[in-house]
């Protein structure tokens, strides 16, 4: 029997690895790398947490209880998602800032959207109605 097909066998009903097992083996990589650079207690300190993670990626990894493993993920992606996606919302602004002003409405507080260079202008919040004169 091949090893490739042991290892099969091996990880037959196992997690293996998803996006959380290796965001944190990736995340112990780099903390392993830089404790390599730091020579008093921190360094030490961050290797230990590395060490620690990689074994919790392990563990990941070869857990059978995969629909514990699966919530625990989904968790992980939810949250990736709205780092992501606030991230790409602030890019997104500070390209759309050269053409467009962003308002607050005062009494809601949702954010609109703007072109610049027409004088005063009255705007009207798209949620409440609420009318407000700003300069773009």
């Amino acid at each position: 029997m091949r090893m490739r097909d042991r290892l099969v066998r091996f990880m037959a009903g196992r997690n293996g690895a998803d996006q959380l097992a290796r965001f944190v083996s990736i995340v112990s990589c780099v903390l392993l790398v830089v404790s390599m650079f730091i020579r008093n207690g921190i360094g030490t300190a961050l290797w230990m947490i590395a060490f620690a993670l990689l074994i919790y990626s392990y563990f990941r990894m070869f857990s059978k209880n995969t629909a514990k493993r699966y919530t625990e993920n989904a968790r992980f992606l939810s949250l990736k998602y709205k780092v992501t996606n606030w991230f790409n919302r602030k890019k997104e602004r500070v390209k759309q800032s050269k053409t467009h002003r962003f308002y607050r409405c005062p009494q809601c507080g949702i954010t609109t959207r703007i072109p610049r260079g027409k004088g005063k202008i009255k705007i009207t919040c798209p949620k409440c109605g609420n009318q407000f004169i700003r300069k773009s």
